[in-house]
């Protein structure tokens, strides 16, 4: 079940350990994807705290909020690029979208199967997607502290088998938050230490959030010629095949 938007705005904009956790993600995200120019970048869930980067050069930005979650205006400034859709059934034309990024989506819904059928509508060829999703090793979901102890976390393999299903081929993979979901200053002082550590040590420390870069399997084509050709009948053995009566002599 999806959270309530003013809960996630009150985390992501409000809280020490949701602007800690905001910063984190979005330069793990930046660094995957440093530009967006000329390109139409899209937010499932509540992508948006991330979505601020590609603004300045993307051709057009948008943040999909689901009905059940609740839509807010974004940014706070300027013209709004937030709207409110269902789960699985996009305002959006299929095959445009270059980047696509879902944070507190593809966990929460309760239609993942069509919701990542709709993503990989949307998609463009050579479009990107990432989902970011609560690691079910890491210390983030078991927590209700914050919006990452809520809906279905994952392990890499479970996740990696699902988007396989659905014609995602995966490109990239990572976890990140590796700082404690804790509001104690004494780990909000160590937190960027604590990350580095994670990200040399990722056998020995799970982070609390994996992201998986994908990118949209295309089907193979159908080709017209031999194929078709064969399926139809030879006439050329048509007399064989059903010989004509002799005709009979007086």
């Amino acid at each position: 079940m999806h959270l309530d938007v003013l809960d996630l705005r009150k985390f992501y904009y409000r809280s020490a350990l949701g602007r800690a956790a905001q910063k984190v993600i979005r330069d793990e995200l930046t660094t995957l994807w440093p530009e967006a120019k000329g390109q139409m970048v899209v937010g499932f869930g509540f992508a948006v705290p991330l979505l601020r980067p590609y603004l300045k050069d993307a051709r057009r930005v948008i943040g999909l909020m689901p009905g059940p979650q609740g839509v807010m205006p974004w940014p706070p400034e300027g013209a709004n690029h937030s709207v409110l859709c269902e789960d699985t059934l996009w305002p959006l034309e299929t095959g445009h979208v270059d980047k696509l990024i879902l944070l507190h989506g593809l966990e929460t819904t309760e239609h993942p199967s069509a919701l990542l059928d709709e993503a990989w509508r949307v998609l463009g060829p050579g479009g990107r997607a990432v989902f970011i999703v609560p690691n079910r090793a890491g210390l983030w979901s078991r927590s209700d502290a914050t919006p990452f102890g809520y809906g279905r976390p994952y392990s890499l393999g479970q996740l990696e088998a699902q988007l396989r299903k659905h014609q995602f081929v995966t490109e990239r993979t990572l976890s990140t938050l590796y700082q404690p979901p804790s509001t104690n200053r004494i780990w909000r002082r160590s937190a960027s230490l604590l990350e580095k550590i994670g990200h040399s040590m990722p056998v020995i420390v799970a982070g609390g959030v994996l992201m998986v870069e994908v990118s949209k399997q295309m089907a193979a084509p159908t080709r017209p010629g031999l194929g078709e050709a064969v399926k139809r009948p030879l006439r050329a053995l048509e007399e064989i095949t059903k010989p004509k009566p002799k005709p009979e002599t007086a």
